[in-house]
C-alpha cells in the first residue's frame, strides 16, 4: 500500500511538472528545467553519501573498533539478504540514525553515540533494521528522483515571469505570479508526503528484518523523547538533511502535519504494535543477550 502511494505521489509530481512546464515555457522550457535539475541531482546522487557523512563528522567502524554494532548490522543485513553496508558512528548526544548510499552495494548506515548509549541492544537492532529497509527499498533513489522533479518545478517557477511572455501562456500576469508561489509549495508538499510514506514502509520492512516490531516501537519512543530535548547542531545547520534521520532531529511539532518530513511517532508506534499483534509475538530470548 505504501509503495503504491509513493508511485501515485510521484506520478502526481510528474504531472505537475509537465503541466507547469507546458503552461509557462512550452516543450523547450520544460526540457531545459528538467536537464538542469537532473544534472544537479545526479551529482548529489553520486556524492551525497560522502557529503552527508562528512557533514556529520561520521567515522567508519569495523568489527575491531565497534564489535557489537558491527556484528548486529552484519546479522541484520544477512536477514535482509543485503550486502554488508559500511557502518559509521557519529559523535552526537542526540539518539538518531540514518542510511545513505546510491544502492545496496554502496550503502552506509550511521548511528549517533547518543543512540548507542541511550538505547538497548534490541532497540538499536530495531533502528538498524529500519535503516537497512531504506537500503533494500532503494529509498535514496526514490528521493533523488523526487528531488529532481521538485527542483525542476521550482526552477520553472523561478523563471515564470520570463516564460510568462510566451504567447502560448494562458495564465496572464496574475496567474503567473500565483504559479510562482503555489507550484514550489505543491511540489514540497508532495515531496514531504513521499518521505513520510517511505518512513512507514521502512518501519514495516525493518520490523520484518529484525523479527520484532516492538523493538523499533520502543526505540522510536525513546528517540522522539530525547530528540525533543537534545540539540543536533549539525542538523540545525543543515535542515535539508533532516528527512534522512529515523526521527526528525529538528525538534519538529508532534502533529502529523503536511509540512513534516516524518510521520507522527505515535502513529508509527501504533502501526508497529498492531503488526506485532498480527505476528502473534510472545516474549522470546534475544539473539543479542537481552530479554
Amino acid at each position: 500500500m505504501n509503495m503504491m502511494r509513493t508511485f501515485m505521489l510521484m506520478a502526481a509530481m510528474t504531472a505537475l511538472f509537465v503541466g507547469i512546464g507546458f503552461l509557462l515555457g512550452g516543450e523547450g522550457g520544460l526540457l531545459i528545467a528538467l536537464a538542469v535539475a537532473g544534472g544537479m541531482n545526479l551529482f548529489a546522487y553520486w556524492n551525497s553519501d560522502k557529503m552527508v557523512l562528512r557533514m556529520y563528522g561520521a567515522r567508519q567502524v569495523d568489527a575491531q573498533t565497534a564489535p557489537t554494532l558491527y556484528a548486529l548490522v552484519e546479522q541484520l543485513a544477512g536477514n535482509a539478504k543485503l550486502p554488508m553496508p559500511k557502518v559509521y558512528i557519529i559523535e552526537n548526544p542526540q539518539p538518531n540514525a540514518f542510511a545513505t548510499g546510491r544502492n545496496p552495494e554502496n550503502a552506509a548506515v550511521a548511528a549517533t553515540t547518543g543512540l548507542l548509549e541511550r538505547l538497548s541492544t534490541e532497540e538499536v537492532a530495531g533502528v538498524m533494521a529500519h535503516e537497512l529497509a531504506h537500503v533494500k527499498n532503494r529509498d535514496t533513489l526514490i528521493m533523488t528522483i523526487t528531488a529532481t522533479l521538485a527542483g525542476a518545478i521550482s526552477m520553472l517557477a523561478n523563471f515564470a515571469l520570463f516564460f510568462g511572455g510566451n504567447r502560448n501562456n494562458p495564465l496572464g500576469l496574475i496567474g503567473t505570479l500565483a504559479l510562482m508561489i503555489l507550484a514550489p509549495l505543491a511540489a514540497a508538499l508532495v515531496q514531504m508526503a513521499i518521505s513520510r510514506s517511505r518512513e512507514y514502509e521502512a518501519d514495516r520492512m525493518g520490523a520484518e528484518i529484525s523479527g520484532r516490531p516492538l523493538w523499533l516501537a520502543s526505540a522510536l519512543e525513546k528517540i522522539q523523547s530525547s530528540a525533543a530535548q537534545i540539540d543536533n547542531q549539525p542538523a540545525e545547520r543543515n535542515p535539508a538533511t533532516a528527512h534522512m534521520f529515523i526521527i526528525n532531529p529538528l525538534h519538529a511539532q508532534a502533529v502529523d502535519s503536511l509540512f513534516s518530513t516524518h510521520p507522527n511517532t505515535v502513529n508509527r508506534v501504533a502501526r508497529l504494535r498492531a503488526l506485532a499483534g498480527e505476528m502473534g509475538q510472545a516474549p522470546q530470548p534475544s539473539p543479542w543477550g537481552g530479554a
